[in-house]
C-alpha cells in the first residue's frame, strides 16, 4: 500500500514500455493508456484519451514492462477520456511474468482473482493486491466493460523497486528540504518555521480568506520585509488557484525553504535576489479545493476533483473581462484620448456584492491593486508549458487564435526564460503530456492560441495593473506522489530562480517634481509600444523591456511632459532612467487663481482691458 506509482502518468514509463494485444487505431494505442491522460476535442486523432482494444473480447490485454524486478502492489484504472463517447472496463484480471512468455494470474485461493473496476470513465479506482507480487512484467486482462462502449483504459501501476535496486535514470537532489505533501495546518506550520529560521528577511501575512474561512497565507522575502523600498521591484509567485494542481503549491513551499537556507549559507545569487527584490509567495489560493483533492489522494483525485472553489468557480478565470472593454474602446477610437490603453477600470457590476465572483478572487484583486507588482507567475499543473497573454481571442467565435499584447516580444522572452531552464519543457525527445507538442515552440505558447478563456488572471493583471503575469504549467501530473517531489523540484528549481531575476530587466527610475518629491500615478509611455504603465505612490516605476534603445515619455497631471532615450543592456539589471517634471503653465495659473480666490479671465476680457488702458 505504501509503494508509489511506477510513473505512467508522470512519463517515467516511456512509450516503449507499454504494450497491448491490439488497438483501435494509433491514437488509441497502448502509449495512450496513462492515468489522467486527456483526449483532444475531436475523436480518432493522433492524441486520443486512452488505450482502446481493437476488439471487444476477453482475450485483450494491456501490458507494462518495468524493465527491472518490481514489487507490484496494486492497479489504478480509469475509462477513456472523451467528450463524446463512453468507454470503460468494469472488471479485469492481473497477470505477471518475468520473461513476458510465461504468465501467472493472481489468484484468490484456487480461483483467478477478478477485480472490480470502473463504473464511469473519469473517477480513478484503486485495487490493491492481497499481497505484493515480485515480477518484471504486469498485464491487465479486461473481463467485462460498459455495454454501450468498448474496452478502453487509462492505467497506473503501484509498485516498489527491490531493495538496493536504483534506476540509472533516477533524479536525486542534494537540497535538504521537506519533500512531502502538506495539509493546510502543515503548510502554515512550515511557513512559520521558515519565518523563525530567517526572521530578518521574511514576513507572513494573509490577503483574505477562502469560502470556508481558511486564511490565504503569503510569505514575503526581502531585506526589509513589511515595507516597499524606493526603487526595489515587487515580484510574486502564486499557486493552487485550481486546488487539485498540487505541484505548484509544494514547489513554492520548497522555494521558500531553499531561499532561506541559501541566504543563511551566504549564497551570493540568493542574497542579491533578496536584497534587491521584494518577493511574495502565495502557495495556496484555493485551500478548500486542495482539501477535496488531498482527501482522495494523489492517484485517486482524478483530473478535476478540487479544481474549483467551494462555490464552484474557476478562480483563475474569474477575473473581470477587461479585454472586451479595451477592444471596444479601440474599435470606437477612444484610445488614447478618451480611454487609456492601461489600468483599464473594473466594471461596477463586478464589484457588486451579488456578482458571481469568488471571495478568493476578490482577495487577489485587492492584493494586486495594493502592491505595485512588476512581474508575476502563477504555477499551474497538468502540462509542461509556459503561457503568456492574451488568454482570450479577439474573435468571439475563434476557439484558438494567436492574440498578442503590445508587449508580445517581452512576454515571449519571459516565457522562454522559464521554459528554457526547465529540465524537460524544451526537450524535443520527451513525449507530449496529452495532445499538444509545445517543444516545437520552445515550451511556450500564447494563451489564446492554446485555448481561449475570458477573465484570466494574466490578462487582468496586464490590463488593470503594471504587472506582467504568466502561467507556468510545471508538470504533466497535477498531483504527483510525494516520492516524485525531489525530481520535480530539480526540474523547476533553476527556472523559478531565473524567472524571478527577470524582474530586473528593462528600465527603472523615479519621477520627481523640481522640489524632489515623487510624483504618483505618472504615466510612462514607450514609443512604439501601445501599453503604458504608471508610477507607484513614491514616484518609482519599473518598465520591463528587452535590450535596445527606447524613447520614453512621462506625463502627469499638472506637470509638463518630459521625454528621453533610455537604453537597456543584455545583462541582468534594469537601467536607471529618472525624470524631473516641472509644473505646467496652466497648472501654475490655476494654483495662483486658487490662492487669491480669483476667477479665470477670458482672452476677450484681457483685450478689452488693454484697449481701455491704451486710450
Amino acid at each position: 500500500p505504501d509503494c508509489p506509482p511506477l510513473g505512467l502518468e508522470t512519463l517515467k514509463i516511456d512509450d516503449f514500455q507499454l504494450h497491448a494485444s491490439s488497438m483501435r487505431h494509433y491514437g488509441l494505442g497502448p502509449h495512450r493508456g496513462r492515468l489522467n491522460i486527456q483526449g483532444g476535442l475531436y475523436e480518432d486523432d493522433m492524441y486520443d484519451g486512452g488505450w482502446c482494444a481493437g476488439r471487444s473480447d476477453p482475450l485483450q490485454w494491456f501490458e507494462v514492462d518495468a524493465r527491472r524486478l518490481m514489487k507490484f502492489t496494486g492497479v489504478v484504472t480509469q475509462g477513456r477520456s472523451s467528450l463524446w463517447l463512453s468507454d470503460w472496463v468494469s472488471s479485469y484480471k492481473v497477470l505477471l511474468s518475468n520473461d513476458s512468455h510465461s504468465w501467472v494470474t493472481l489468484k484468490n485461493g484456487s480461483r483467478d482473482l477478478i477485480f472490480s473496476a470502473n463504473r464511469e470513465k473519469e473517477i480513478p479506482v484503486l485495487n490493491l493486491f492481497p499481497k505484493p507480487v515480485v515480477a518484471r512484467y504486469i498485464r491487465i486482462n479486461p473481463r467485462s466493460w460498459y455495454a454501450s462502449g468498448g474496452i478502453c483504459m487509462r492505467v497506473e501501476i503501484m509498485g516498489c523497486p527491490m531493495p538496493g535496486d536504483q534506476s540509472v535514470n533516477e533524479v536525486t537532489t542534494t537540497d535538504n528540504l521537506d519533500f512531502r505533501h502538506h495539509s493546510y495546518k502543515e503548510m502554515r506550520q512550515l511557513m512559520k518555521v521558515v519565518n523563525e529560521m530567517c526572521p530578518k528577511i521574511t514576513r507572513i501575512y494573509n490577503i483574505g480568506k477562502s469560502y470556508n474561512g481558511q486564511k490565504l497565507y503569503a510569505i514575503e522575502i526581502s531585506d526589509n520585509p513589511g515595507e516597499h523600498e524606493l526603487g526595489e521591484p515587487e515580484f510574486r509567485y502564486t499557486a493552487g488557484s485550481h486546488g487539485n494542481e498540487v505541484l505548484g503549491r509544494e514547489l513554492l513551499l520548497l522555494l521558500m525553504q531553499f531561499m532561506c537556507q541559501e541566504y543563511l549559507s551566504g549564497n551570493t545569487r540568493i542574497r542579491r535576489l533578496v536584497d534587491e527584490t521584494r518577493i511574495h509567495l502565495l502557495p495556496s489560493i484555493n485551500p478548500d479545493g486542495y482539501e477535496k483533492a488531498s482527501e482522495a489522494g494523489s492517484e485517486l483525485s482524478g483530473w478535476s476533483l478540487g479544481r474549483w472553489s467551494q462555490d464552484g468557480l474557476d478562480i483563475h478565470h474569474n477575473f473581470p473581462d477587461l479585454n472586451s472593454v479595451l477592444w471596444e474602446a479601440e474599435a470606437r477610437r477612444w484610445v488614447p484620448r478618451k480611454f487609456h490603453n492601461h489600468h483599464v477600470p473594473i466594471p461596477d457590476w463586478y464589484r457588486s456584492t451579488n456578482a458571481t465572483v469568488a471571495v478568493e478572487t476578490r482577495a487577489l484583486v485587492s492584493w494586486m491593486e495594493k502592491i505595485p507588482f512588476v512581474l508575476g507567475g502563477n504555477l499551474q499543473g497538468g502540462e509542461l508549458v509556459v503561457t503568456f497573454p492574451f488568454d482570450r481571442t479577439r474573435s468571439v467565435t475563434a476557439l484558438r487564435e494567436a492574440t498578442p499584447t503590445a508587449d508580445d516580444h517581452v512576454f515571449r522572452w519571459l516565457a522562454f526564460s522559464y521554459a528554457s531552464t526547465h529540465r524537460l519543457m524544451t526537450d524535443g525527445n520527451r513525449r507530449v503530456c496529452h495532445t499538444d507538442d509545445f517543444t516545437k515552440e520552445d515550451g511556450t505558447i500564447n494563451g489564446a492560441l492554446w485555448h481561449t478563456a475570458a477573465g484570466s488572471m494574466n490578462d487582468f493583471s496586464y490590463l488593470h495593473t503594471n504587472c506582467f503575469e504568466l502561467s507556468m504549467y510545471v508538470g504533466c501530473d497535477k498531483f504527483p506522489h510525494e516520492t516524485e517531489l525531489p525530481e520535480e523540484w530539480e526540474n523547476n528549481r533553476e527556472s523559478l530562480l531565473v524567472f524571478m531575476e527577470q524582474v530586473h530587466r528593462g528600465i527603472k527610475g523615479v519621477v520627481r517634481d523640481v522640489q524632489g518629491k515623487g510624483i504618483a500615478n505618472a504615466i510612462i509611455s514607450v514609443e512604439g509600444i501601445n501599453h503604458d504603465i504608471r508610477t507607484a505612490s513614491d514616484g518609482d516605476y519599473w518598465r520591463l523591456l528587452n535590450p535596445g534603445e527606447y524613447r520614453v515619455t512621462v506625463r502627469a497631471e499638472g506637470f509638463s511632459v518630459s521625454s528621453k532615450v533610455c537604453a537597456v543592456g543584455y545583462d541582468i539589471g534594469a537601467s536607471s532612467c529618472d525624470f524631473v517634471l516641472g509644473r505646467s503653465n496652466l497648472s501654475r495659473i490655476r494654483e495662483i487663481m486658487q490662492k487669491f480666490n480669483k476667477q479665470p479671465i477670458s482672452m476677450r476680457q484681457r483685450l478689452r482691458q488693454r484697449r481701455l488702458l491704451d486710450t
